[in-house]
C-alpha cells in the first residue's frame, strides 16, 4: 500500500513515439550504479517484437512511470518497470504491474515471470501482488560500481485475483 496520498495519474498503452518519455524515467529511476538501466535503443528494438506492451503512467501529461511486458504464447515476462522517483510511493507502480497482468491475462496469457536484483526495494512490491520466488541467480548483475549482485526469479499465476 502507498504511503503517500494517491496522485491523479492516468495509464496508457504507449509506442516507440512514447520512448522520449520512458527514457526520462529511466534515467532517474535507475541508480547508475547497478547499470541496470536500458538504452532507448534496447527499448525501440524490444518494442517492434511480437508480443511486447508498453504501459506509460502519467500525471498532469509528465511521464511517471513505465511497464514494459513481453508475451510469448501463454506465458509473460516483466522486462522493465520503473516509477519516476517523485512519484514513488504514490500507488503507481503497483497500478502499472497489476495493469501489466491484466492486460496479459486479457492476451490468454496465464503466468508471468520477472527477475529482480535481490537488493531492489520492489521486490516487496512483488511478493504483495502475489508473486513467488522460483530461483535465484548467484552474481547474475554487475553494477557499474564492480560489485555482483544476486538476482531473483520470480512467477505469478495469473488465474488468481490478487
Amino acid at each position: 500500500m502507498s504511503s503517500l496520498a494517491p496522485l491523479d495519474w492516468v495509464l496508457s498503452c504507449g509506442t516507440a513515439y512514447d520512448l522520449p518519455d520512458v527514457m526520462v524515467v529511466m534515467k532517474q529511476a535507475f541508480l547508475p550504479a547497478f547499470g541496470e538501466a536500458w538504452t532507448a535503443a534496447q527499448c525501440s528494438g524490444i518494442l517492434g517484437m511480437p508480443g511486447t506492451e508498453l504501459l506509460i503512467a502519467r500525471v498532469d501529461d509528465s511521464p511517471a512511470g513505465f511497464a514494459l511486458t513481453r508475451s510469448i504464447l501463454d506465458e509473460a515476462e516483466l522486462l522493465l518497470l520503473a516509477v519516476h522517483p517523485p512519484y514513488a510511493r504514490h500507488g503507481i507502480g503497483r497500478g502499472l504491474l497489476l495493469s501489466a497482468m491484466d492486460a496479459a491475462r486479457d492476451h490468454g496469457v496465464t503466468a508471468m515471470n520477472l527477475e529482480v536484483r535481490a537488493d531492489n526495494p520492489a521486490v516487496a512490491l512483488y511478493d504483495s501482488v502475489g508473486f513467488v520466488q522460483v530461483g535465484i541467480r548467484r552474481g547474475y548483475y554487475r553494477g557499474n560500481d564492480g560489485r555482483a549482485r544476486d538476482a531473483l526469479t520470480y512467477r505469478r499465476l495469473l488465474d488468481i485475483d490478487v
